[in-house]
């Protein structure tokens, strides 16, 4: 098995691939309308208390979690697929490696919209008609709605439909599409039969849950201009950031070393740079070389002599230099 062509499946594509949008065509909205009106026929099916709400009674007082209860502790596990919290943060983890992978913010977005439309639409519909579920039913043969409960229709399988059709709205081929599209119907079946096993919601609540999460899948593309809109805004803010950690960077001077400060040499003059330098007294016989010299009384500074002037040039006169005392004369006695 080649892994390298896995690994190369995995990387991130250099360029963002061209992804076909799906569009509201005349086919999605014949199966639009064709999903509303089996849904508007379940809530007149159970507001009226007619057939359905006594299929409904009677599959739940069959009791099928006592009927094969070798069953029970497997759904137990496989109805978690129909969780809101697990479901979106394993889907939200593959549809985000996609959108880095794909340099595109659209995967993210239409999952974070379809779970926005799933909450308005399904909750809304729950805390309306306030039904109970059969584990807290009060009357046989009653619907139980408007009694403060929130149960039809089922969440689970609502969140089911939407969360893993989400990866065959998706998807970037159509063999793919197909492959998921039905794994995510099985899924989506399976929970909502799990739930009606288990007891926790009646089966009108599945097929109401069904339909719920099939028209919000239906009715992405109507959604789609307003995700373009949205990745727009999000990259635009971003390359804002970038553009202005980028100005901050280039504005701010680099730092400049602290000047040194030059080592202080006394300068010399002249006559000191042409003077020969004169040794110590006895440096160059041995005989006092050991012993320190005897200390001088202090002498103030010898004037500077001025430069030497070249031969046959009248030197000036200094001005500074002190008169020459007259020789002194022996007293006559």
């Amino acid at each position: 098995m080649r892994t390298d062509r896995i690994f190369a499946r995995l990387d991130r594509e250099p360029e963002p691939p061209k992804i076909e949008i799906p569009r509201m065509s005349r086919h999605r909205v014949v199966l639009f309308s064709a999903t509303m009106a089996f849904y508007l026929a379940i809530v007149v099916a159970v507001l009226g208390s007619s057939w359905l709400v006594e299929l409904d009674w009677k599959v739940m007082l069959y009791r099928p979690y006592e009927q094969w209860p070798q069953l029970h502790a497997f759904l137990d596990y496989f109805v978690v697929l129909g969780q809101r919290g697990p479901t979106a943060v394993m889907v939200m983890a593959w549809l985000g490696w996609r959108s880095w992978r794909q340099h595109t913010l659209r995967p993210l977005l239409t999952l974070g919209a379809a779970l926005l439309l799933l909450n308005m639409t399904v909750g809304s519909v729950k805390l309306g008609l306030g039904r109970l579920g059969p584990h807290y039913a009060t009357q046989i043969g009653s619907a139980e709605l408007f009694a403060g409960g929130d149960i039809f229709p089922s969440g689970h399988t609502a969140n089911a439909v939407v969360t893993w059709g989400i990866l065959a709205y998706l998807a970037t081929t159509p063999r793919a599409r197909r492959w998921l599209s039905v794994i995510s119907a099985m899924v989506a079946l399976g929970v909502g039969a799990t739930t009606v096993y288990l007891g926790t919601h009646w089966v009108s609540d599945v097929l109401l849950g069904w339909a719920a999460g099939l028209l919000i899948l239906l009715a992405l593309p109507w959604f789609e201009p307003l995700i373009a809109r949205a990745e727009a805004f999000v990259f635009a803010v971003r390359e804002k950031v970038r553009e202005r950690r980028r100005t901050r960077g280039a504005g701010v001077p680099a730092p400049v070393p602290a000047p040194v400060a030059p080592a202080m040499v006394p300068q010399r003059g002249h006559d000191e740079d042409d003077a020969p330098v004169r040794e110590p007294v006895g440096a160059a016989s041995g005989r006092g070389a050991g012993r320190p010299l005897p200390a001088r009384p202090h002498q103030p500074a010898r004037p500077e002599r001025p430069a030497a002037v070249p031969a046959g040039t009248r030197r000036s006169a200094h001005t500074e230099r002190p008169p020459r005392p007259a020789p002194a004369r022996p007293l006559g006695g």
